[in-house]
């Protein structure tokens, strides 16, 4: 009699683990299914994600806002200096989130040289939900990713929503298109090594004069979170090193270089304003940028990468990587498809008058 209880109990446990378990197939089936996709449109959604699927063995690493992800070209950075370098950018990135970035990278791979670019230290609050998920979703989950949405909650968000993104995109079954399908099971890549491309040319023809502020104090609250990105490099043996890329506008006005200069030589770190070097680094704003200053598109970021990568090269005596035959294997293949997308760019331009390409399949080797 007791073996008849204990079999029908048994089998009572294995039926309701069998139903959690379809249960919880169909929820992270569904909720994959709708989760948006960022391949058609809105590709900065996919950014952060993409790292995971990179070769981790960076000697230098981008954080920052689109400053960095469209104005410096990490295949310029290896074909002309050697130097192996990744770039975790995302659009309208906090500083918070770009620590927060930085202890993420750090699980996997600890980088000679941290490069921040400080356009962020202007935001002190979050601009939208959306941009908290365009650099918070593809984060993979850890306590990094945790921290990271506790500090850049909006008063409407739910922590919840970003543990389960079903809470927040459950009412996009009107929305679906093939795109969710095509890419449920994997996606493309839209960038190369964190670099967005494109090659389109819009010039500076206008560019609106800076407003005044009524105060120009960069927030306390952004140097508590660059003293601990500075504290944590330290602890791990990589150097901080702060930027301004060269691009026109948004406006960084001279009240904020100063203030961030004083920070860097207060606590000895390089600092570079590559805006007010553009004469030097030899970029054209009729040329090198897509759309009328904002970002710089191929060719502005493959300038500015060769003469940053000049400087780091000169000032920290990185290895040149291009001696090692693994990191040339890999580099090779980055290499082969950014030059393809690039093609594949110009001929949009040649047949539509505009880029429509945005997204490539990684080469598997030639």
């Amino acid at each position: 009699m007791k073996r008849n209880n204990l079999s029908t109990i048994n089998s009572r446990v294995i039926w309701a683990a069998l139903a959690v378990l379809i249960c919880a197939v169909l929820f992270f089936g569904i909720q994959r299914l709708l989760t948006p996709k960022y391949m058609t449109s809105l590709q900065e959604g996919a950014m952060i994600g993409e790292y995971y699927r990179a070769e981790h063995e960076n000697q230098v690493l981008f954080l920052g806002d689109c400053e960095v992800y469209e104005n410096f070209s990490p295949v310029t950075l290896y074909e002309k200096h050697g130097i192996t370098s990744y770039i975790r950018g995302g659009p309208n990135q906090l500083v918070w989130q770009s620590y927060y970035l930085l202890e993420d990278t750090l699980r996997v791979e600890t980088p000679e040289i941290v490069v921040f670019n400080v356009l962020a230290m202007k935001d002190a609050v979050p601009a939208s939900e959306a941009y908290n998920r365009l650099n918070l979703d593809g984060m993979r989950w850890s306590r990094a990713k945790f921290d990271a949405i506790e500090a850049s909650k909006t008063e409407v968000d739910s922590t919840l929503s970003y543990l389960f993104p079903l809470l927040r995109y459950h009412d996009r079954w009107d929305e679906l298109s093939a795109e969710d399908f095509r890419y449920f099971f994997r996606r493309d890549l839209v960038t190369h090594n964190g670099y967005y491309m494109r090659v389109d040319v819009k010039p500076a023809d206008i560019v609106p004069k800076a407003p005044r502020l009524r105060d120009y104090s960069l927030p306390d609250s952004n140097y508590r979170w660059l003293d601990r990105m500075r504290e944590l490099c330290e602890s791990r043996g990589a150097e901080l090193v702060l930027v301004k890329a060269p691009t026109i506008y948004p406006f960084w006005y001279p009240e904020w270089d100063d203030q961030i200069q004083d920070y860097a030589e207060e606590h000895h770190l390089l600092y570079t304003n590559l805006l007010a070097r553009s004469g030097e680094i030899g970029l054209d704003f009729e040329t090198d940028t897509y759309d009328g200053g904002l970002h710089l598109n191929k060719s502005g970021a493959e300038k500015s990468a060769d003469w940053f990568g000049a400087v780091l090269k000169d000032r920290y005596d990185l290895a040149d990587r291009r001696s090692d035959v693994r990191a040339r294997e890999t580099w090779d293949i980055i290499r082969m498809d950014y030059e393809r997308m690039a093609i594949r760019q110009m001929r949009d331009m040649e047949a539509y008058g505009k880029v429509l390409t945005f997204t490539y399949e990684r080469t598997r080797g030639e």
